[in-house]
């Protein structure tokens, strides 16, 4: 037989793969009851109904291929944020960019800078382009951006910041960027993940603080590539539709990296569909800073302390085996993350869900924890 090992590079060999939060047939074939998805942060709203009637629409044209460079849809973000078009690149999800960034920008020998606790998909993307990712400790559940400069070296050509953070919900304010950015060397790119742009947009506005400056980094020309998705606010994340925003001649390369026709017609009309539904988008923002705030003092009454969120999901310290704790609560019918793969085997990621969806979360979780208390 075969050992078709001997054909696969060794960094392609040792490569863990990403494990997505289990879907509710998932759950329910193994737990036997009905479940419910806290676990990925998704829009517990679904699609804006424009969306979904811009994808029916176009059902009847599938057996034409999708215009590669999502022209409409790239034109429509150009405009929002103030770019020009060949700023924008688009792709299958932001996860399908970061692969094809760092397949652009690294090779064995060269390494990427990021925090520990951070994106799942940042050692993945890394490793599968041959490159070395460095993760350096957090501070307070936060990227730690002077330890984050400190270990940039001489083969350092990406720095991932995910801002706000996933799984921790912490957030960079824009003058710190500011301030690290100023300080990277010039053989350095930031890759700025927003992928929770909305929800720390709408956090900042109610707190008074300075969010982000990431458009204005690229208008200014600098060594930024921004990333954002329709996953979160715009509740398409079954689609797959996320973009980049950066220098053109930087844009150019990722854009021939990109998997033909990756975008899907039926995806680009959602999309396109879905930045025209504000009242849809805003529903999901209050919904979440409402819910953020109930489910935290929930929590705080049982004796946990959520980190303060600026996404819509929180991180919680539970003090036991957290993969042991979602087994628990998948049998009452709640599905969450428990963060493991992260490096934080106590520690939980539970979605802002609706009222209802978070009252169930609760007595799930009060009656799991009270059922470990007396073992």
């Amino acid at each position: 037989m075969t050992d078709f090992s001997q054909f696969v590079p060794a960094h392609i060999r040792s490569l863990g793969g990403y494990t997505p939060g289990k879907s509710p047939r998932q759950a329910q074939r193994e737990s036997h009851v009905n479940c419910i998805k806290m676990a990925s942060n998704e829009n517990p709203w679904g699609p804006s109904p424009k969306a979904v009637a811009a994808m029916q629409a176009v059902l009847n044209d599938c057996n034409i291929y999708p215009d590669n460079d999502s022209s409409d849809l790239r034109d429509a973000l150009a405009n929002r944020h103030g770019v020009q078009p060949d700023q924008i690149v688009l792709t299958a999800g932001s996860t399908s960019l970061l692969g094809i960034i760092a397949r652009t920008l690294l090779a064995p020998g060269l390494n990427a800078v990021t925090s520990e606790r951070s994106f799942i998909v940042y050692p993945i993307a890394t490793q599968a382009a041959g490159g070395q990712l460095i993760q350096v400790p957090m501070r307070r559940d936060s990227f730690d951006l002077k330890a984050v400069a400190a270990a940039v070296d001489g083969n350092t050509r990406i720095i991932y910041v995910s801002n706000p953070n996933n799984p921790t919900g912490t957030l960079v304010a824009a003058p710190d960027l500011d301030g690290f950015l100023d300080k990277l060397p010039e053989h350095v790119i930031l890759i700025l993940d927003e992928a929770y742009y909305d929800f720390a947009r709408h956090f900042a506005t109610q707190r008074g603080l300075d969010y982000s400056h990431s458009l204005q980094y690229v208008n200014q020309g600098r060594k930024v590539v921004v990333l954002r998705t329709f996953s979160k606010t715009h509740g398409l994340a079954g689609v797959r539709v996320g973009y980049g925003i950066g220098p053109a001649e930087l844009m150019s390369y990722f854009a021939r990296m990109r998997t033909t026709f990756s975008v899907s017609a039926p995806a680009q009309a959602a999309a396109l569909a879905a930045l025209q539904d504000e009242a849809h988008v805003q529903k999901a923002l209050v919904n979440n800073a409402e819910q953020a705030e109930r489910l935290g003092e929930s929590l705080r009454e049982l004796g946990y302390e959520p980190v303060p969120t600026w996404a819509n999901f929180l991180y919680c310290e539970l003090g036991e085996d957290a993969a042991s704790v979602a087994e628990r609560l998948q049998a009452e019918g709640v599905i969450i993350r428990p963060l493991g793969p992260w490096g934080a085997a106590t520690a939980i990621r539970v979605t802002i869900g609706t009222p209802e969806q978070n009252a169930i979360f609760l007595k799930a979780f009060k009656r799991v924890m009270e059922r470990s208390m007396v073992k």
